[in-house]
């Protein structure tokens, strides 16, 4: 079950807009970053169950702090929120262990739907 996601995303609007699309039902506690360094900062100290994040950031882009999360917690659910959605692109962060990439702009359909893959039961299709 998610309790606390975390939404990596250097743009103010992107980040408001992801908040608005996650479950209007569920009491999520969300907490934002600006770039992926901070992203990773708050992966540390709030072990969130889902991190949404973006790949073009400053300080830290989001390949990296995928990197870096995956290395402190291969069991870290990361979903990446991107425009780039070419082919090379999407295997590369699947390769580096994404849970998943969902294309830009984001919708409340996609984001409800990487949330029920996240909690559905493994194994179950």
């Amino acid at each position: 079950m998610i309790k606390t996601i975390l939404i990596v995303d250097d743009s103010p609007v992107a980040r408001k807009i992801m908040r608005s699309c996650l479950p209007k039902d569920r009491a999520f506690v969300v907490v934002e970053a600006g770039d992926g360094l901070q992203g990773l900062q708050l992966f540390q100290s709030e072990s969130p169950d889902l991190t949404f994040i973006d790949l073009t950031m400053p300080v830290m882009n989001g390949v990296e702090a995928l990197k870096r999360m995956k290395e402190i917690n291969p069991q870290a659910v990361v979903v990446v929120a991107s425009a780039d959605i070419q082919p090379k692109t999407v295997a590369m962060v699947m390769s580096l262990g994404a849970f998943s990439m969902l294309r830009k702009p984001i919708s409340r359909e996609s984001v409800a739907e990487a949330i029920r893959r996240v909690e559905e039961p493994e194994g179950a299709n």
